[in-house]
């Protein structure tokens, strides 16, 4: 695990620059680091640098940049590609010096060129240089799992895992993309191909780019929507086929996921998809295994319990931290230093802790991260199934209440809240994407309108690209598109390696996710009974007593916070002087809002005025522009 950064430039970028930015990466990789630089045609010079944190080959051969034995092809890498050893018996042909995976991506391109990416399982963001062709190829693994950012210039390029190298660079201006903050302070963070800077990109997932000749291309080699449909032509025959064959892949890709030459532990909520993992990885380990996990004083947030009593039944070697309300609210600040870009999730919070703690052990932690997504996890998905059904009756209710008249009167304002959301439902490229349009207008209205410039929708119109008629199986797969790696995996690279710990998913393995695409989605959602096969796997290593319970998740008091410690700090960021100053958000409005939201508060569920997360995103994005400010406000 690492970070990686270069550039490919026709402006010349001494050594010390390079370093200056690859050092901003120090906590993804604390063991070793490298910079080089070489002359590149038409007139171009390429930085190519790493940050390792060093797991497999621990010795001096596993150093980057790394070159072929004919110093063809130099490649940095981040991450890990699990089925390298398997790869490698392919590639016997190539003069292998060392024992990592590294080696392995020059070898398998060598032989395949840029289709290599797809003979490998894992997750990784590379750079890969090719000197005959002078071609500069980035790759990301399929699902996002580990980050890969570029600046574009006329001159070129730069790349980096994180932001921090790429904010070092002494011309880049920081402009801020007002196009995508609406969508950011509703949906909490910012999705690829997109990112908070003007002129600066996210690899997609299961992408490539490539620069020839000043010339950027870039396409999918995996594509969620089309992996899908290839898979789900093909489904399993039986339940008994497809819980087998899905509890071996797992046993698999765990199995893969505990190689490693440092040490490697798990963390555990309690939950099933963490307890899963973990039990499979006792199952392969002869001493017990390291498993992590924290609880909080307060009740309703405590999972605690639940874990240690799942470790005391699997045997392993549990390590268990409360925290209280200060030692989550202590990490608010450093908020903006390792997430680079606005990002308010406040579940990151208590990731962070909980690596904290696995990094005082360990240097690798299995997580149960992808379960939800895959295999129909989230309470979101009966609330969806529920709203297909009840589509039609909406879309009459929406007719009626839009009639001459009664459209004058506001009828559809004053019904139920759960009523209005339902037949205000009508955008078919954002069915399942269904909430309070209190929200959103809200999210559109903060935002300082500029002439010529169109908003990001704050919803991702993109649901007919998956062509599946059940809304359950379609707002799975436009999860796994977006929410999934802008979120949720965002926030566990960034949580773990802040302490320099390697987090490997085992659900999110190639095999795995192809092989739920193939499973029917009854299994998955068996008459109401959420994950259920996943459930199934998890009875045959741990009782259901243990495991059967309402989801929890990670929270933080975000209202009481908000109206509490952080209350005068949002009154500063959202003063009406300041934000005239500032430029980005409407003055009045924003001002205005954050106001009444400090006097009023959250109003309770099911009453779509529930506004403490969007002034959370709001609070999150002036932190962040407080530290990465296009200039300074007197």
């Amino acid at each position: 695990m690492c970070g990686i950064c270069g550039y490919v430039s026709k402006k010349k970028i001494s050594p010390e620059q390079l370093k200056k930015m690859n050092d901003t990466m120090y906590h993804r990789g604390p063991n070793d680091s490298g910079e080089e630089i070489y002359e590149m045609a038409g007139g171009y010079q390429i930085g190519l640098a790493q940050r390792r944190l060093s797991i497999l080959d621990l010795s001096a051969l596993g150093h980057q940049p790394m070159h072929s034995a004919d110093r063809r092809v130099s490649v940095v890498f981040n991450g890990e590609i699990y089925n390298f050893q398997e790869l490698k018996k392919e590639l016997s042909d190539y003069p292998f010096r060392s024992n990592c995976d590294t080696e392995v991506i020059i070898a398998a391109y060598l032989k395949w060129g840029a289709d290599c990416v797809t003979r490998f399982n894992g997750m990784f963001a590379a750079a890969l240089y090719d000197r005959e062709s002078s071609e500069l190829y980035l790759f990301r693994d399929r699902i996002g799992k580990k980050p890969l950012y570029y600046w574009k210039r006329e001159d070129g390029l730069f790349f980096a895992s994180e932001l921090k190298p790429i904010l070092a660079c002494p011309d880049f201006p920081k402009d801020i993309r007002r196009e995508v903050l609406s969508r950011y302070l509703f949906q909490q963070y910012i999705n690829a191909p997109d990112s908070i800077f003007r002129d600066v990109y996210k690899v997609e997932p299961g992408s490539v780019l490539r620069f020839r000749a000043g010339e950027i291309t870039t396409w999918k080699y995996w594509d969620i929507s089309e992996v899908y449909r290839k898979c789900a032509a093909q489904p399993v025959e039986s339940y008994e086929e497809a819980k087998t064959g899905l509890k071996a892949l797992l046993e698999k890709s765990v199995a893969m996921r505990m190689i490693s030459d440092v040490p490697l532990g798990s963390f555990l909520s309690g939950g099933y998809d963490s307890s899963l993992v973990t039990a499979i990885a006792q199952a392969h380990s002869q001493a017990p295994v390291k498993t992590f996990s924290i609880g909080f004083h307060e009740t309703k947030y405590n999972e605690a319990g639940y874990a240690k009593a799942v470790a005391e039944y699997l045997g392993t070697s549990h390590t268990e931290l409360y925290i209280d309300e200060k030692e989550m609210f202590d990490l608010v600040d450093s908020i903006p230093y390792y997430y680079d870009e606005p990002f308010a999730d406040s579940s990151q919070i208590a990731t962070m802790l909980v690596s904290r703690l696995a990094s005082e052990q360990v240097t690798v932690a299995l997580s149960g991260d992808g379960g939800d997504e895959f295999f129909c996890g989230y309470n979101i998905y009966e609330n969806v199934r529920q709203a297909q059904k009840l589509d039609v009756l909406g879309g009459m209710v929406h007719g009626i209440c839009n009639l001459p008249g009664l459209k004058q009167a506001g009828l559809e304002e004053k019904l139920p809240f759960r009523v209005r959301v339902i037949a205000g439902n009508r955008e078919k490229e954002s069915k399942t994407q269904f909430g309070a349009g209190n929200y959103i207008v809200k999210a559109n209205a903060m935002v300082k309108a500029v002439q010529g410039q169109n908003f990001l929708p704050v919803h991702y119109l993109i649901e007919s690209r998956y062509d599946v008629k059940d809304w359950q199986i379609r707002r799975m797969l436009l999860d796994m598109d977006t929410y999934l790696p802008g979120d949720i995996l965002c926030k566990v690279d960034r949580a773990s390696m802040k302490y320099s710990l390697e987090a490997r998913c085992p659900i999110l393995d190639t095999d795995v996710m192809e092989f739920s695409y193939r499973i029917p989605h009854r299994y998955k959602f068996a008459d109401g009974d959420k994950k259920h096969i996943l459930k199934d796997i998890a009875y045959d290593y741990i009782p259901k007593e243990l495991l059967e319970r309402p989801k929890v998740g990670f929270g933080v008091p975000l209202d009481k916070w908000l109206r509490g410690p952080l209350k005068e700090q949002l009154l500063d960021y959202s003063s009406y002087d300041y934000l005239v100053k500032q430029d980005i958000f409407d003055a009045a409005y924003t001002s205005d809002f954050i106001h009444g939201y400090l006097k009023t508060g959250d109003a309770g569920p099911a009453t779509g005025a529930n506004y403490s997360k969007l002034a959370w995103s709001f609070f999150v994005f002036q932190q962040h522009y407080s530290k990465y400010k296009t200039y300074d406000i007197a």
